[in-house]
């Protein structure tokens, strides 16, 4: 995900916090998976309410100003870590460059990453190390509970992700009651979210 930090969010983030507590809905960080699952911080609430963090949230992330891309791979179609390790860094790399005028126009580029998988972390340290100059990048850990920004990231993937289970044909039981029929996943999220894709 990617956001130019000269675009303030304070507003965005004032709005969701305020409709939060319109509907009196707990402001803890968001978090896709438990929340659909009714996991960790949300397993002591319904469903109903869970839907109802999710709609704030969503309309937070449409308004904000960034843009995002996503890389989806399947673990059996490749040999062993060290290829799809290899794949990754090259897609990341192959996207940098195509953007590489844009990530040019700042004096830092700033990653955030919370080191959640090693193959991830490497990659985009190997990937942005490689693509562009090494005295403009920033590499920071970042916590998902402390960053909003690494929540609607996190949100972002769930929903490509459930896209393609949508695609397969491999949605859960949990998928469609969150989201229900493909069509409505599709007009009701995703379609509104892609519009921040950036290609």
């Amino acid at each position: 995900m990617f956001h130019d930090q000269s675009d303030d969010i304070s507003e965005h983030v004032f709005s969701y916090q305020q409709a939060l507590k319109d509907r009196r809905l707990p402001d803890i960080p968001f978090h896709a998976s438990p929340l659909m699952n009714g996991n960790d911080e949300y397993a002591s609430m319904g469903m109903d309410e869970r839907k109802q963090l999710l709609a704030a949230f969503f309309v937070f992330t449409r308004k904000l100003p960034v843009t995002y891309r996503t890389f989806a791979y399947v673990k059996r179609e490749f040999t062993d870590s060290k290829t799809l390790a290899a794949r990754m860094r090259r897609d990341v790399v192959t996207f940098l460059f195509d953007h590489l005028e844009s990530f040019q126009k700042f004096d830092i580029v700033k990653i955030y990453y919370d080191d959640g998988q090693r193959v991830v972390s490497n990659t985009l340290r190997e990937a942005v190390s490689y693509a562009l100059s090494k005295e403009s990048v920033l590499f920071r850990r970042s916590n998902a509970t402390d960053y909003r920004l690494s929540q609607v990231a996190d949100f972002l993937c769930t929903i490509e992700l459930t896209a393609l289970k949508y695609e397969a044909r491999e949605t859960t039981l949990t998928d469609d009651k969150v989201f229900g029929m493909v069509g409505t996943f599709k007009g009701n999220y995703l379609k509104k979210l892609r519009r921040k894709l950036l290609d």
